[in-house]
């Protein structure tokens, strides 16, 4: 099943305003910033560093808010919800691939994947289910008894990528996903990436400097100083 990205937003932030103290002083990182992303929708986030692109990741996955204006993923109003809440919010409709992988040493890959599934009130034998499930979607069948020294940076970001997707969130934000990669591997978990979108709906969002990477997204948004000043889509 392919999914249709040109429906209605499913992503809304409309006049963001961002800053950070530095000592006596503000500096801004978004004096207006608005964003609209589908459902189902794909898209890469570019810019140099300093551009607001940690800062934006930031404030989807509710870690934290804007000082001003909305926020909506869905019908949840990210802006007015404090930290509790928004806690509970991510656990429940976000995944979260990160560059570094972040992944526990001492766990082995199916313990590192069961983890967001502790929150939920399963038993233990569901739990292994959704595990084994993932890491077969991953290409890591026969692997959860393995911990994460023992693969390579490829197979520990399979790891990863199943441990955002056991709990089947609607929503992926991936930070740098394949920035710690070399290109082979980098491709293959773009694929991956690819694969969730098109075949599974996930809506993605993602961070990168590679615009090797950014091509696998249906669209590309350049942000530099706090505002987006460019889209490319991918050709069909």
């Amino acid at each position: 099943m392919t999914y249709d990205s040109t429906q209605s937003p499913y992503i809304v932030l409309n006049a963001i305003r961002k800053g950070y103290r530095i000592g006596s002083e503000t500096v801004p990182i978004f004096s207006n910033l608005d964003l609209e992303i589908p459902r189902g929708d794909f898209v890469a986030i570019m810019g140099p560093s300093g551009s607001g692109k940690s800062t934006l990741l930031s404030m989807l996955a509710g870690i934290d808010r804007p000082d001003s204006g909305s926020l909506c993923i869905g019908t949840c109003l990210l802006h007015q919800m404090g930290e509790a809440a928004r806690t509970a919010w991510r656990a429940g409709n976000m995944g979260i691939v990160f560059q570094f992988y972040n992944l526990l040493p001492m766990l082995n890959a199916a313990e590192n994947v069961e983890l967001p599934l502790l929150l939920r009130p399963l038993s233990s034998k569901e739990r292994r289910v959704r595990v084994e499930k993932v890491l077969d979607l991953v290409g890591l069948a026969g692997r959860g008894n393995q911990h994460p020294k023992l693969m390579s940076g490829g197979q520990q970001q399979r790891v990863g990528i199943a441990r955002a997707i056991v709990t089947d969130p609607p929503l992926l934000l991936c930070d740098e996903p394949t920035g710690d990669l070399d290109r082979k591997s980098a491709e293959d978990i773009l694929g991956m990436l690819r694969v969730l979108n098109k075949e599974m709906g996930k809506t993605i969002v993602m961070v990168t400097h590679d615009p090797q990477a950014a091509q696998y997204a249906s669209r590309t948004l350049h942000l530099d100083k706090g505002i987006f000043t460019e889209e490319r889509r991918a050709a069909r």
